[in-house]
Parts: C-alpha cells; sequence; structure tokens
C-alpha cells in the first residue's frame, strides 16, 4: 500500500463519525446493541453460525468508508445460511452516489492482545477484497490501529498480511498459500502480543513481525468490497457475475494475559 492510499485510508476511516459520506447517505457510527442473555452465554472463544447471527457482533449498515471502498455497506449484504456467514458484494438498489453494496461484520466489543482466527472462503474474483481483521480509529474516538488478513480477488493462492500503527502502515506481506482460498474453507489466524504479531495458515506460523506493534482494543471484522482507484492493487473491479459471496464459519478469539 502506497503513501498515497494510506492517507486516503485514513481520512476514510475517519469520515465514517462525519455527518455526511461521501457515497452521500447520513453516515453515523456503528450503533451499539446492548448485550442480552444470549450474548451472556456465548462464547467469543467460539463464535458458529449454526443458529445464525452471534449476539456478539451486528452487521455494518448504512454507509460507506469513501476513498478506495467503491461500497455502502448493507446489512441485508451479511446472511446466514446452512451453518455458515455470507458477505455478499452487489448492486445497490438503494439512493447513493455508491454503485455497489458490500457485507460487513464487526464485533460489539473491543479486544486486545490474544490470538484471532478465522475458517473461511474468500471471493475469487478481479477488484475484490475478503478479509478478517481487527480495527479501531477515530470513528470510536481511538488512534487508528489495525491486524489485516486479507485475500484479494485477482489471486486466491495468496495472502496478505499488514498491520497500523497509530495511522502508520507499509506492513504489507504477500505469503503463497499453496491451494486456492475460494475452493474451501481454511483457518486464518494471528497472534498479538505486546511486543510481536505472528500469522498464521491452517494452524502453521508463516509469517510475524516485531516492530512498532499495535497497542489499542480493536473490534474483531470481516468485510467483502470491490475498490475502485487501486487498480494497481487489486485489478480492475469485474462485476459481471454479481453477486459475489464470500463465506465464514467460524471465528474465535483467545485472550493473552499480558
Amino acid at each position: 500500500m502506497d503513501k498515497r492510499r494510506i492517507i486516503a485510508a485514513f481520512l476514510a476511516a475517519a469520515s465514517c463519525a462525519a455527518v455526511l459520506c461521501s457515497c452521500g447517505e447520513k453516515s453515523e457510527k456503528p450503533q451499539v446493541i446492548e448485550a442480552t442473555s444470549s450474548a451472556e452465554i456465548e462464547d467469543i472463544s467460539d463464535v458458529t453460525f449454526t443458529n445464525g447471527s452471534s449476539s456478539l457482533f451486528e452487521p455494518a449498515d448504512g454507509w460507506c468508508n469513501g476513498s478506495m471502498f467503491n461500497v455502502t455497506w448493507r446489512k441485508e449484504n451479511c446472511t446466514f445460511e446452512n451453518g455458515k456467514m455470507q458477505l455478499i458484494i452487489d448492486t445497490d438498489s438503494k439512493a447513493g452516489t455508491v454503485p455497489y453494496s458490500g457485507g460487513e461484520y464487526r464485533s460489539k466489543d473491543f479486544y486486545g492482545y490474544g490470538r484471532y482466527e478465522v475458517s473461511m472462503k474468500a471471493i475469487k474474483n478481479d477488484g475484490v477484497v475478503s478479509s478478517f481483521f481487527t480495527y479501531t480509529g477515530p470513528s470510536d474516538n481511538n488512534p487508528w490501529d489495525e491486524i489485516d488478513i486479507e485475500i484479494l480477488g485477482k489471486d486466491t493462492t495468496k495472502v496478505q498480511f499488514n498491520y497500523f500503527t497509530n495511522g502508520v502502515g507499509n506492513h504489507e506481506y504477500l505469503y503463497d498459500l499453496g491451494f486456492d482460498s475460494s475452493e474451501d474453507f481454511h483457518s486464518y489466524a494471528f497472534e498479538w502480543h505486546k511486543d510481536s504479531i505472528s500469522w498464521f495458515v491452517d494452524g502453521e506460523e508463516v509469517y510475524s513481525v516485531s516492530e512498532n506493534i499495535p497497542v489499542t482494543e480493536s473490534k474483531i471484522m470481516m468485510n467483502a468490497w470491490c475498490g475502485t482507484g487501486v487498480d494497481g492493487w487489486l485489478s480492475a473491479f469485474d462485476d459481471s457475475s454479481l453477486p459475489l459471496t464470500a463465506e465464514y464459519e467460524r471465528i474465535s478469539f483467545t485472550p493473552f494475559d499480558e
């Protein structure tokens, strides 16, 4: 990710708390839904979708991040069938200046050092991203801290790892999976320590870093979206096969005592 994209992404994240976002709709911070009794029973260490949506998470709805994100988040683009969650990219039928809709699912709470893991199947299509990550930023009245697992639809035999600390990124690393992540479910994880981050694929550690590590508790997030103005990174978006669907079957977080 080049400097121009980093700056644009930072401004886009900050705009989430603005009155009007670039998609032309009123933008608000995500609504925090009060935990129910089921949330007290549900365990963040093993979130599945056999009963539909988790009470610990909520879909984003009605705003767009702007900049390179060419989607408005719609709650209807987050569906649950056959014990799995689907995050969908499609045309946007509602009023707005952004032509496409995307799906995003985020935790209601914030989490710190620990092991974060997902079982997912990515979208294979030029111009899109399927992701699992932690994030907090200006929309949460926090510094921009983020740890990423991103699969670019232009080449689903690779996964990109990245992180941001107080808005500073440029830590991308592209790992060759040895399989096509769009064909089946695989496990992707990272372990976030106070002095390091290590990423894992199907239980095997494949990459680690130990400089300028994020410190701010963050939300657990997943999204599927198509880009604009970043063809060098994602390739031009091919919308000939909409809708496009990324699938998720399990999420887990195990805290570290640090």
